[in-house]
């Protein structure tokens, strides 16, 4: 078999006994180097403080952060900020959650917004929203039909995000609020 053919195919089994922080999509590992930087960890903070203390009167879902969601044997991502309304089988995330968050980096933009984009409508997930740190800006999109429909983009508006038991109004302006100059 010539090398070019060949390809090494990962399980999530492989995946818990790695090192260093990973993704797996496909059985392929994706490293996620470097780690994130200030700005990203900024706005990760604020999005999920926001998003905390909007769903304290939503009877099932939370927000997590940097959890690995195990979506098959073979993929498993680790988004930057989610909204689960279901309760977990034990420790690990399994199923879709409602509603994820990525913050882009020169070095995961393609990853999130390509990827992870197929992966996230082919699994369910009901509203992805990439987060642009360099331009102040916020993409939403919502799962119609199987496929992921533009919302729009959005800077300093709120908008409303229905859930399964609640609808929640989410305050774009709030992420940008206070931020320095982004870093990376």
């Amino acid at each position: 078999m010539e090398a070019a053919h060949y390809r090494e195919h990962y399980t999530v089994d492989d995946y818990r006994l790695w090192e260093g922080d990973w993704e797996l999509i496909d059985g392929v590992p994706l490293a996620m180097v470097p780690s994130p930087g200030i700005t990203h960890q900024r706005l990760a903070g604020k999005i999920f403080t926001q998003l905390s203390g909007v769903l304290d009167d939503c009877p099932r879902c939370e927000a997590l952060f940097e959890i690995d969601v195990e979506f098959s044997r073979d993929t498993v991502v680790r988004p930057d900020v989610l909204v689960l309304c279901q309760p977990p089988e034990g420790e690990r995330l399994t199923r879709a959650p409602e509603w994820i968050f990525e913050i882009l980096s020169p070095h995961t933009a393609r990853r999130d917004e390509e990827a992870k984009f197929r992966l996230y409508c082919d699994e369910g997930v009901s509203h992805y929203v990439l987060v642009y740190p360099d331009a102040r800006k916020a993409k939403v999109y919502r799962l119609v039909d199987g496929a992921y429909r533009k919302v729009g983009d959005f800077r300093d508006e709120r908008h409303r995000f229905e859930l399964p038991d609640c609808a929640v109004d989410f305050d774009f302006e709030r992420l940008w609020d206070g931020n320095h100059a982004p870093a990376g």
